[in-house]
């Protein structure tokens, strides 16, 4: 008997007849369990699972609903309605139906009525307070409304909102809190958008090779040549990741060998929610050329390469930046400039913002530019991505408000994996700081 071809549980064949259903089909765990004549408890953790995977979503006032799985890439970069009630700390009044909706734009409501025509429009949400010609007049136009101050919507705005699917929500916040919340909210979707994570990568659903404890040294060579590739997961009877075995494991076995006694267990893994870089670190640290990718209850989901995860990380420098973090709002203050043997180096000024209680450049401010522009200078040099493992500091001067400062670095020693670099920061043409750093490569295949 061929071990990939084994009887499907009964967990595995709920998991298949919910992904069989229909997107925007509702799912009830009474009615599932009555239907694949299972206990609730069975069905109850089919369905848990079957969110963890992305194939379902639970939403307030509205239940569990099959979903589109899709890539996060290909997601929407809006928010919905029911994640800005969420990010304001509001209740809804009404048309709580419209939840699910996205929102394209927010417009505040400081205007006439006759100037707000030109603004709203289907997917709008307006921000406004005590008004309740505004608040009718948005849904009219296909807008939902956010009311602020805490303020109540009237009966026959409320009944207008329930027709239209349209929400009208309440919260106790100001117009210039409930928009700065709103716009952080938009920013930080756009930056977990940039951020590449394993789910990015894999596609689940396919058929992942692996090995059970039992099977021999034959199995594994059956294996080899028809995927063509030498590393398996090792799996036991409930599909738990217990191990990885390589074709180095076994070699000299003979072929009805039992591969129990010759597989890494304990295999480190990820999940769908880890970061490339975290996952390519890993790789490069540990000497490893296949992660296998569970859940939380460490089931095999799939598997990735080290190929797949540098060559999606290389994919990933080529699209715009999206959304600015911290490091982004630093950096901005620095420029790329080349001494005359073409040596890339930084200059940037020291603002307010970047100071300590003290008054100088704050230490924590300092390690990113110093971070940030070693990882430019390697990428410079080297063409290919590193991360920091070792960082020396030698703070020799504090470094005053509004100064200006220049960062360069000198490569001191590199190899295929692993370089270190000597960092000298200068201001009004005296050293104030010299930094040691090693960093390792993840970014050769």
């Amino acid at each position: 008997m061929d071990i990939h071809e084994e009887t499907l549980t009964k967990h595995e064949l709920l998991l298949q007849h919910i992904e069989g259903l229909k997107v925007g089909s509702k799912i009830s765990v009474r009615k599932l369990a009555k239907e694949m004549q299972v206990s609730e408890g069975t069905a109850y953790r089919a369905v848990k699972e079957a969110e963890n995977i992305g194939y379902v979503l639970t939403k307030d006032r509205i239940g569990t609903i099959r979903v589109d799985k899709a890539s996060r890439r290909h997601l929407s970069e809006h928010l919905t309605f029911e994640e800005v009630v969420k990010i304001v700390g509001g209740h809804v009044l009404g048309g709580s139906k419209g939840l699910v909706k996205p929102l394209h734009k927010y417009v505040i409501g400081a205007m006439e009525l006759e100037d707000m025509l030109g603004y709203i429009d289907a997917g709008s949400l307006l921000i406004v307070g005590n008004r309740q010609s505004a608040h009718r007049l948005a849904l009219q136009q296909g807008a939902g409304v956010l009311i602020t101050g805490g303020f109540e919507a009237s009966r026959e705005v409320k009944l207008i909102a329930d027709a239209l699917d349209l929400p009208i929500i309440s919260c106790k916040h100001d117009t210039f809190t409930v928009a700065s919340l709103i716009n952080r909210a938009i920013y930080d979707r756009l930056i977990k958008k940039k951020i590449m994570l394993i789910e990015d990568i894999v596609e689940l659903g396919k058929k992942v090779n692996a090995l059970k404890s039992h099977s021999t040294i034959g199995d594994f060579q059956e294996l080899r040549e028809r995927t063509g590739q030498s590393r398996f997961p090792v799996v036991d009877e409930w599909n738990h990741v217990i191990g990885m075995i390589t074709y180095k494991d076994i070699s000299g076995l003979q072929q009805d060998h039992v591969i129990d006694k010759h597989y890494t267990r304990n295999p480190i893994t990820v999940t769908m929610s880890t970061s490339l870089a975290s996952a390519a670190h890993m790789m490069a640290w540990e000497g490893i050329e296949v992660l296998p990718i569970v859940d939380r209850n460490r089931k095999l989901l799939s598997t990735a390469t080290r190929k797949q995860v540098l060559q999606a990380m290389r994919d990933a420098q080529k699209l715009p930046q999206l959304g600015e973090t911290f490091d982004d709002l630093i950096w901005s203050h620095f420029e790329e400039e080349r001494d005359e043997q073409n040596k890339l180096y930084f200059r940037g000024q020291v603002t307010p913002q970047m100071s300590s209680h003290l008054g100088s450049l704050s230490k924590g401010v300092f390690t990113t530019i110093v971070t940030q522009a070693v990882y430019r200078f390697i990428r410079d040099e080297r063409h290919t991505d590193h991360d920091v493992e070792n960082m020396t500091f030698y703070f020799l001067r504090p470094v005053q408000i509004e100064k200006e400062m220049t960062v360069r670095v000198e490569m001191i020693e590199a190899s295929r994996r692993f370089c270190k670099v000597d960092v000298v920061v200068k201001c009004d043409d005296q050293i104030v700081c010299k930094v040691m750093i090693t960093a390792q490569a993840f970014g050769e295949a």
